[in-house]
């Protein structure tokens, strides 16, 4: 496909020697990188290794395994993104992990539908592999080697000595729902070129869904694993049988959807997703504002420190950030948030919330 790669202006390789030179390291050292031999499933830790491990746990029970490459292989990785995958273009209906998209542009077509679908794809991340990752570069343009190298750099075989130490938990179905294709090549879940990756290998799966709510006269959008089809009446007498189908085009696609986090909403009841409220506007969840709230009163009262219960590097930047969603959503509930966060006693002063 050398007319797209010129179109997006991609970097060409004509060999893996040249790939190498372009990320300014030896072919030895990429190849050790890139781990085509899959050595690093013998190794779980140590400086041999390229990622580091820990297990996170879900609100909806289980836990998450977050690969997080180490810095040699993450700039390299930060290389490919900048200068590969964020030039290519995903589906338009693809919100997640992109510039001048967000959650509000994800939820907004769907205001006001008679009926909203919401959905979410199980294991987003490790049920891509590896040989689907090199076809996406091989559609980019790159030859069969080159697109194998860049495949390898960004996927990961987890050891089984990492999946073996899986959280025992009151969930106890919820271990062997554990994906096996986290000890083969997969986007893992913590690598900076993961969500660009993802979403261009959903591209076939947005276009059918895409296609699919408009031949209902609805609206589609994505958010990572996260699904919304909305529409009027029309739409809302389809939509049991809309899920139906939905469903079976994931696995076609080899995606699976999570059937009993599936919803259809009316606006009798609160339509919302991502954490927003959308039955006739955007608006903020009344727990997560009172709970935010009543956060910001303790930092006043007690300090932040008592009230940074996860840990957070930069707490601070961390409440900020949730007053400036907050914002977006209901200016005059963030108006009253930020004040709250201006009387509240920090080591340096802090600037106001944009």
């Amino acid at each position: 496909m050398p007319n797209l790669a010129k179109r997006w202006s991609l970097p060409q390789f004509d060999s893996v020697v040249d790939l190498a030179e372009w990320l300014r390291v030896s072919p030895a050292r990429l190849d050790w990188l890139a781990d085509c031999q899959m050595r690093q499933r013998q190794i779980s830790s140590g400086p041999l290794t390229h990622y580091v491990y820990h297990w996170v746990p879900k609100r909806s029970g289980g836990s998450r395994l977050i690969e997080s490459p180490k810095s040699t292989l993450k700039e390299i990785q930060r290389v490919i993104l900048q200068e590969i995958l964020n030039r290519a273009q995903p589906h338009p209906a693809a919100h997640g992990f992109r510039k001048r998209r967000s959650v509000v542009s994800y939820v907004r077509p769907h205001i006001g539908s008679a009926a909203l679908l919401r959905m979410d794809l199980s294991n987003f991340f490790p049920s891509i592999s590896g040989a689907r990752v090199k076809g996406i570069f091989q559609t980019l343009g790159y030859s069969e080697s080159v697109a194998h190298m860049l495949s390898a750099l960004c996927t990961n075989s987890v050891p089984r000595t990492v999946l073996e130490e899986y959280p025992r938990d009151r969930y106890a179905f919820v271990r062997n729902r554990l994906p096996q294709g986290f000890d083969g090549p997969h986007l893992p879940q913590g690598a900076p070129t993961s969500p660009a990756l993802a979403n261009l290998c959903a591209y076939r799966l947005d276009c059918r869904l895409a296609g699919l709510a408009e031949s209902a006269g609805g609206r589609y959008t994505r958010y990572a694993d996260d699904l919304l089809c909305s529409g009027d009446e029309p739409f809302a007498r389809q939509a049991h049988r809309l899920m139906a189908t939905i469903a079976e085009i994931c696995s076609e696609e080899n995606f699976r959807m999570q059937m009993r986090k599936t919803r259809v909403m009316r606006p009798g009841v609160r339509q919302h997703a991502a954490g927003v409220v959308l039955n006739t506007k955007l608006n903020v969840r009344r727990t997560e504002y009172d709970q935010l709230k009543a956060m910001l009163h303790n930092c006043r009262r007690f300090g932040p420190v008592s009230q940074n219960k996860n840990c957070h590097a930069n707490f601070r930047a961390h409440l900020a950030g949730k007053i400036a969603h907050v914002t977006g959503l209901n200016p005059n509930r963030g108006q009253k948030l930020q004040a709250i966060f201006d009387q509240i006693e920090w080591e340096t002063k802090s600037p106001s919330v944009s």
